[in-house]
């Protein structure tokens, strides 16, 4: 049974040292799991009993395709009218808790693993019926046209129900688990969880265009971050630009998970600020 961390909020006492882990720097940002305090949640407009801590948006310069936001619910709280953007498209998957998710009329339970594909357009509520918080993650991105294909459909699934793709002659130390087939092009961005067993690693400096939020749901590691290695645990987020080197070494006790964001399938954007 896999466990998933999230964060509480709360302060640090005044006698705790301020020296931490957090960094930003041109290539990558590194969110430790102690920056997510009290003093930095947020509330949305339409949303009741529900607080978030914004982990990732598109910011000038750095990164712009997606944002990415941790939320926490009460019993009671949730939305009717959860995305204001009509263009946007939504992922969301269940830390903890329980949650009651609507897709155009179709009513579904979430539970923790619990994963929903929210297409841009789709009329979809979500609110916690139970008597304890509810936490999850909430990715969002504007869905890109292409000729010849439709927006994706929205489905539910958990990724209990999904066996994960070993990556080749890794003898199963790698493998992911794909909510959606990577062979579907109507799907514009990838919403994965990767999982490293003890001693499994990434033996080379993946560099490509793809920008990448990871959020790491369990265990420990470290990571290669453009030319930084960085010791990385259970609610640490990475947030990479496209080209920023990247490797992994597994060297917990237990598996080492996480939460992937990438975008995919289409042409690179050739329209500047020049070109109007």
């Amino acid at each position: 049974m896999s466990t998933y961390y999230a964060p509480r909020g709360g302060l640090p006492p005044q006698t705790q040292l301020m020296t931490g882990r957090a960094v930003f720097t041109e290539s990558y940002a590194f969110l430790p799991r102690g920056v997510f305090s009290d003093i930095v949640t947020s509330l949305l407009p339409g949303w009741t009993g529900t607080r978030m801590w914004l982990i990732a948006r598109p910011m000038s310069g750095f990164s712009e395709t997606f944002s990415q936001y941790v939320m926490e619910v009460a019993p009671g709280g949730g939305s009717d009218a959860p995305e204001p953007e009509p263009r946007a498209q939504g992922a969301i998957f269940v830390t903890e808790g329980e949650l009651w998710l609507s897709l155009d009329g179709q009513e579904h339970e979430l539970g923790p693993g619990g994963f929903a594909y929210i297409p841009a357009g789709c009329r979809w509520r979500l609110h916690n019926g139970a008597a304890r918080p509810a936490r999850f993650h909430w990715i969002r991105k504007l869905w890109e046209p292409a000729p010849g294909l439709t927006p994706p459909a929205a489905f539910v699934t958990n990724e209990a129900e999904i066996a994960p793709s070993p990556m080749p002659d890794t003898e199963g130390r790698w493998a992911t688990t794909r909510f959606v087939d990577p062979a579907d092009l109507s799907h514009d961005m990838h919403v994965t969880i990767v999982t490293f067993q003890p001693g499994g690693l990434i033996p080379f400096e993946e560099t490509h265009v793809m920008e990448h939020g990871l959020y790491v749901l369990e265990g420990k590691a470290v990571y290669k971050l453009n030319r930084d290695w960085v010791e990385v645990e259970a609610g640490d987020f990475m947030w990479l630009r496209a080209y920023c080197p990247q490797a992994c070494y597994a060297a917990g006790p237990g598996p080492f998970r996480y939460l992937l964001y990438k975008d995919v399938n289409r042409h690179a954007q050739l329209r500047g600020p020049w070109s109007r």
